[in-house]
């Protein structure tokens, strides 16, 4: 037979069908058998069939209706004429619309078809077949024979005794055949019960199921194939091309419900992760709504003992509850910023969190409780100074009264004695003058009293719990002080109305009672003195309390020789109270104080020096003791918090130099965050020394200007900090391996972003980020800009669309949020990243997505409950029913689904 061509490779001549060699009558009876049956699954969806392929096809009506039927494309009006020149007309019709196909048909004319001749009809028929049938056949970049030969391969690879290397005698045995049923529908082979060794039955099997359950008509017969050598290569073709278009639909379907499962599955991880970040999101929240009325209660306590247990409660909140808030907020950050990048990178839109949950207002809300948590403490010390100080003040209020009592008790019922109205002229003396002593007592006294009334008035002022018992009792003793001073004075006024009457008082017990009483004020003021509580905070204040003791016992000798001066006038009475014979019934007519006192007072304050002595010497240890502590404390904190200020520095310089690839950087990272984590047995004993220094009640250190608050932030920020870098490379790695992006391009984009990122901040403001761009070769267009080196709105605009993007306001405002989507103002590094990456990616998009839906609905408009849970796995299936609207459109039919408006949902061009 003649050769006939292509312009395509595949249809180069082939040795078979060599024009001067005789066809294999085994051959031609397969070719006929088989391009018949094909012939024929074609003409009978036009109602007709042909039955002798070189008979039928000789007047052109049937072959140009095979054309039209196998191609969907309309030829020209046949002619209806018996003669041999319109069958001729209709013959030529038919080559022409073959040739008009791109196949360049070699010496096959009309004449010959409609002679009948056998092997050109065959011929031509092969042509057919080639064009329509196998040439769009393509696998993996290659196509027809090659294709076909290739996609058979790959399905029948898994079964045994099934190799597939060409298309005749591979397919002798059968198995082939059944093999592709099989991979397709193994419902209805049972492959396991094949024998190699029964060709017959294997091929009879395969040609009657895919008959029955595939509409592929039985072009072949068994006999033929198994009693042949080396079976027609062109029927086999035929025949398996038959079963590639009728398995193509399912593997179109397989792909496309593959992308589907895909694209949905980052959808529902995605929705998965949104909803834990508004859990964790509230949760915090929440605890820190609860905790911030806690911090800010100011409701002082009455005693020490209450107000500790408040700081207490205070350090177990620093210590136990805030460390692991730290930790949920860290990583709410984390997961947030990993979301972004993910949505980024699938396409998706940025997750906007509810209201009131956006990673700034978690931050404002931090800060907050952060002040109340600041105040809070001061608040703490502040009451307990002012609870030592009200113990204090109250203590000595209730000594220096006390002894006021003692003092006054009794003389009012003294002062308002008439014994001057029956007493002797000498007895009238004395009285005046003991009187008189009275009265310096009563004056020596003045000083008592107003001291305990500025105390009780500093008691009120700094709010003692206690106040109105105070001041009842600081009442009383004025009032009681003012009727002692009008009876005192009532008194006077009766003695020197009755002195006139009197002799004038022995001056010796007048002397003697003007000098005890101030000496005995002395010595009861000396043990007041002696006794008195101290607080100090310094070994400052301890010195000096040991220096005015040290100056007070420098006195005693002077005081010692008063006494003695005292105890003599009242002997020198003595004397002569027995040598004159005085009436004075052993006693001073002027005063109550006797020698017997002052001895029992000084000997009391001598008692009272050397335990003075040993409380100041014990609290000067104390004070030691604090200082020492002070030092401790300021010795670390000087080393721990230049190391802190040095690791954030470090940290600093790592992000944004370029040493090695991320996968370095984020080794580094991770070294740093491992040293890190092992420095904190150090902040853990600072902690200690901190505690111990509270429980001292030491509140100030000159030894250092950090305090344990500096520490604990700056240790937290150094936490933080650390691990948001290490998110932020891990999440540049994401990006690079999602964009395809080189370590070159990576370290082109760092470099340039480095350099004009001028404050180190890891962001860059417009204008910064405008002159990286052009930096990176985007020539943004404007003269006025170069100049000013500012890049506004405008600017940035010019730039986008210099790149190729139509910008429109809607346009430039997509741009906008995608690079900025927080509207902070500044583009970080990430952002900067994925701007440049994001045009190239080959990421899936709504056009695909709705494309593969129409693939699985059959082109239709819409797609059906029943045609998702067959195609898709059942938990994606159900994701898409309960979210697919209904659709409404003319050609609606029940429960039909709108998989148009679900597609462009996903990706947040519609509302889902």
């Amino acid at each position: 037979m003649d050769h006939y061509e292509q312009t395509n490779d595949y249809m180069q001549p082939e040795e078979d069908w060599d024009r001067d060699l005789l066809l294999d009558p085994a051959w031609e009876k397969q070719q006929r058998k088989t391009f018949t049956a094909w012939c024929n699954s074609h003409l009978r969806k036009a109602g007709t069939q042909i039955e002798n392929i070189e008979e039928d096809f000789r007047d052109g009506l049937k072959l140009m209706l095979l054309l039209e039927v196998i191609s969907g494309e309309r030829l020209a009006k046949p002619e209806r004429g018996k003669m041999r020149v319109h069958k001729i007309s209709n013959v030529n019709k038919a080559l022409d619309f073959i040739a008009s196909k791109g196949v360049k048909l070699v010496s096959i004319g009309a004449e010959e078809i409609v002679d009948g001749n056998v092997k050109m009809t065959l011929g031509m028929i092969w042509t057919i077949i080639l064009r329509f049938a196998i040439q769009d056949i393509s696998v993996e970049e290659t196509s027809a024979k090659e294709g076909l030969l290739l996609w058979c391969q790959r399905k029948t690879a898994p079964y045994k005794n099934v190799n597939i290397q060409n298309f005749h005698i591979s397919w002798k045995d059968g198995l082939g055949f059944c093999a592709l049923i099989h991979r397709h529908r193994p419902e209805l082979i049972d492959y396991g019960k094949l024998r190699k060794d029964d060709p017959l039955t294997n091929l009879n099997t395969a040609f009657d199921v895919a008959e029955k359950y595939l509409d592929i008509p039985k072009m072949l017969d068994a006999e033929d194939i198994v009693g042949t050598a080396r079976p027609d290569e062109k029927a086999i073709m035929t025949y398996v091309s038959s079963f590639y278009h009728a398995f193509s639909g399912a593997q179109k379907a397989e792909t496309a419900a593959n992308r589907i499962c895909k694209v949905l599955a980052v959808n529902q991880e995605n929705e998965q992760l949104m909803e834990d970040y508004e859990k964790l999101a509230s949760d915090l929240l929440e605890w820190i709504r609860r905790t911030i009325p806690w911090l800010e209660n100011r409701a002082p306590e009455n005693t020490m003992q209450a107000m500790q247990q408040k700081l207490e409660d205070f350090r177990d909140y620093r210590r136990l509850h805030k460390p692991p808030k730290v930790q949920e907020k860290c990583q709410l950050e984390i997961n947030f910023n990993t979301l972004q990048t993910k949505l980024r990178l699938s396409n998706r839109p940025a997750f906007m969190p509810s209201e009131g949950k956006m990673v700034s207002d978690i931050n404002n809300a931090w800060a907050g409780l952060e002040q109340a948590e600041k105040g809070y403490e001061e608040w703490l010390l502040n009451e307990i100074r002012r609870l030592e100080r009200l113990d204090h003040l109250a203590e000595k209020f209730r000594q220096k009264a006390s002894i006021h009592e003692s003092w006054t008790d009794g003389k009012e019922a003294m002062l308002q004695q008439k014994d001057y109205e029956t007493a002797t002229l000498s007895e009238i003396k004395a009285l005046l003058k003991k009187h008189e002593a009275f009265e310096s007592d009563l004056a020596a006294h003045q000083d008592r009293v107003e001291q305990i009334a500025a105390i009780a008035q500093e008691l009120n002022e700094l709010d003692y719990y206690d106040s109105p018992s105070v001041n009842a009792r600081c009442q009383k003793i004025c009032d009681q002080w003012d009727n002692l001073g009008a009876l005192t004075q009532k008194r006077r006024e009766a003695l020197e109305r009755t002195e006139k009457l009197l002799e004038t008082i022995d001056q010796l017990y007048l002397e003697y009672a003007k000098r005890a009483a101030p000496f005995n004020n002395w010595m009861e003021g000396a043990m007041e003195d002696l006794q008195d509580t101290f607080i100090v905070h310094t070994i400052e204040e301890i010195q000096g309390l040991t220096t005015a003791h040290e100056q007070f016992k420098a006195t005693l000798p002077d005081a010692d020789k008063e006494r003695q001066a005292i105890l003599g006038i009242h002997n020198e009475v003595s004397k002569i109270v027995q040598t004159y014979h005085v009436n004075m019934a052993g006693t001073n007519p002027y005063t109550t104080i006797t020698p017997h006192e002052i001895n029992g007072k000084w000997e009391h304050v001598r008692q009272l020096v050397p335990r003075r002595d040993q409380a100041l010497m014990e609290e000067h240890a104390r004070q030691q003791q604090n200082e020492r502590l002070r030092k401790q404390f300021g010795a670390q904190a000087n080393v721990i918090g230049p190391w802190i200020q040095t690791k954030m520095e470090e940290i600093g310089r790592i992000s944004i130099e370029m040493h090695g690839t991320l996968e370095d950087q984020l080794n580094h990272l991770r070294q740093y965050e491992k040293s890190i984590v092992n420095y904190k047995p150090k902040i853990d004993q600072l902690e200690g020394d901190h505690q111990l220094i509270q429980e001292a009640l030491i509140f100030d250190n000159k030894h250092t200007n950090y305090t344990m608050e500096h520490i604990r932030v700056g240790w937290e920020q150094l936490l933080t900090t650390i691990a948001r870098t290490i998110n932020e490379v891990e999440n540049q790695i994401l990006t690079r391996d999602a964009k395809g992006i080189s370590q070159e391009q990576m370290n082109e984009f760092r470099a340039s972003f480095n350099h004009f990122d001028r404050d180190h901040s890891g962001t860059l403001g417009p204008e910064e980020f405008k002159a990286c761009l052009i930096s990176l070769g985007y020539d943004i267009g404007n003269d006025a800009q170069k100049k000013t080196g500012m890049m506004d709105c405008e600017d940035f605009r010019a730039c986008l669309i210099s790149m190729g993007y139509n910008m429109g306001e809607a346009e430039f405002a997509r741009i906008m949020s995608i690079v900025d989507p927080n509207r902070m103002g500044v583009v970080t590094f990430q952002a900067f990243i994925d701007f440049m990456s994001r045009e190239t990616a080959d990421t899936d998009t709504a056009d695909q997505v709705m494309a593969s839906f129409k693939i699985l609905a059959g082109d239709k408009n819409y797609i059906t409950v029943d045609e998702l849970r067959r195609e898709l796995p059942p938990d994606q299936a159900e994701y898409c029913i309960a979210r697919m609207a209904p659709y409404n459109g003319r050609d609606a039919v029940p429960g039909a689904l709108d998989y148009m408006s679900f597609s462009t949902a996903l990706y947040g061009e519609s509302d889902l």
